[in-house]
């Protein structure tokens, strides 16, 4: 699905003026760098009240002061892009370091590997698996859940998505066509014998990629693709965030929230649909929760509760963390998934050429929904299975997942205890099947 809260498409409000678009994410720039001088005096404030040695660090007093601070201070930065800390994993039984290495790289994306450094050979091969993850205002980190579940039985890659004001307008355009190519040439580049897993938003350019793949006879097709809460077709049970396109139209989206990337970024004059909008739309959906625990953070602090703070900091420090996305990209999304369903339709090309599912015939196809997604409503990815109709039904599998909404189903307990072993069962037979038809 296009594009905003963990993949979803954003809420925007509809007052912004298509006239004050462009120059409202420079008037944001300019508001944030004009908060510097006070960021920098809150900061200094925060360790004056937080030192051991002054006498009213220990006060009522003081501990407010600090903890008004540090709110201050996380409510007004910019938020990096986050780490991943993964730096271990258990393999066989045995704690096994994880370095993560660049294995290819294009201006707008890195295919990271996970390297596990075992310290023993391992009797059996693993899985290699490349995990796609959301082009859609957060960054992959988003995934470190879904990496760390398949890291332990696993050969992982990930898509790791570039911010778009990060990339000079010299290096060109990123659309829709342009991510499926690069979903291609990293099967290229891995070589074969390998799993994909699209989490959302790509399972529409997944499909379309080994469609196009089985279409040409390419020898790198994987040997799955398993579509987890993917918006294929959102035509069946259509959820208030489907809808939201479909009501708006292409010129609103094109008219109300495309602009320029402001100096001094990299993307200097680059046409985005910047973060920022998109973090102000989806928080004012639920901006009470939001002020709420900001509100809490503040009492946490003041008592002295580490571990409920740090439970705050962890989850907006990600929150928090969004990407600007190429507006080719995002406009062609949307109206192609959300606007006119091109790929449920058969009407869905690539570069000019249609984009076939029915050619796939040598992929095995897994699909996994949450029962209580509010993004992807029950149906849309499973929609797969009826274009697909080349693909053997032994070598098809869909699953629902009880009692999940759309982030449980790539994150969370239920994921990794219902889903994940699934998903492991799966693969598996889809390679002990390729096999067999191999000899």
């Amino acid at each position: 699905m296009p594009i905003g809260e963990f993949g979803r498409p954003p809420a925007l409000p509809s007052e912004v003026s298509p006239a004050l678009t462009t120059p409202m994410y420079w008037m944001h720039e300019m508001a944030r760098a004009s908060l510097n001088p006070a960021r920098m005096l809150t900061d200094a404030t925060k360790v004056l009240f937080q030192n051991p040695f002054n006498p009213l660090t220990h006060t009522d007093f003081g501990k407010q002061v600090a903890a008004g601070c540090e709110v201050f201070e996380r409510t007004t930065r910019r938020y990096g892009k986050p780490e991943w800390g993964l730096d271990d994993t258990e393999v066989n039984g045995v704690r096994t370091p994880v370095v993560i290495r660049t294995v290819w790289e294009k201006p707008f994306c890195r295919l990271l590997y996970f390297d596990r450094d075992h310290p023993r050979p391992l009797k059996h091969p693993q899985p290699r698996v490349l995990i796609v993850a959301p082009m859609s205002g957060h960054y992959a980190t988003l995934l470190r859940g879904t990496v760390e579940a398949f890291l332990p039985t696993h050969e992982v890659y990930i898509t790791d998505w570039t911010d778009a004001r990060m990339v000079p307008i010299a290096e060109g355009r990123f659309d829709l066509d342009d991510y499926v190519d690069y979903i291609i040439e990293m099967l290229h580049e891995l070589g074969g014998n390998m799993h994909v897993i699209a989490v959302c938003q790509p399972s529409v350019p997944v499909l379309a990629a080994v469609s196009v793949m089985e279409a040409d006879a390419d020898p790198f097709v994987p040997v799955s693709m398993t579509l987890m809460g993917g918006p294929i077709d959102t035509r069946r049970n259509p959820t208030a965030v489907n809808n939201l396109a479909a009501e708006k139209g292409i010129d609103w989206f094109r008219s109300h929230v495309i602009t320029k990337v402001p100096f001094p970024h990299p993307g200097l004059m680059r046409d985005v649909y910047p973060g920022f909008l998109q973090l102000n739309g989806f928080i004012s959906m639920n901006l009470d929760r939001h002020m709420d625990a900001h509100k809490d953070l503040f009492n946490h602090l003041v008592q002295g509760d580490g571990d409920l703070a740090d439970k705050h900091r962890d989850f907006y420090d990600e929150y928090l963390a969004v990407m600007d996305l190429t507006a080719e990209y995002y406009l062609q999304t949307v109206d192609t998934v959300f606007i006119k369903h091109s790929l449920p339709k058969g009407e869905m090309t690539h570069h000019g050429k249609l984009v076939d599912p029915s050619k796939i015939h040598n992929v095995a196809l897994m699909t996994v929904e949450g029962e209580n997604d509010d993004i992807s409503g029950i149906g849309q990815t499973e929609a797969t299975h009826a274009l697909c109709t080349s693909i053997p039904d032994d070598r098809r599998v869909h699953y629902v997942q009880k009692g999940v909404g759309h982030y449980g189903v790539f994150n969370g307990s239920r994921f990794r205890s219902a889903i994940v072993p699934r998903i492991n069962d799966f693969m598996h037979n889809a390679t002990e099947s390729k096999r067999v038809a191999a000899e």
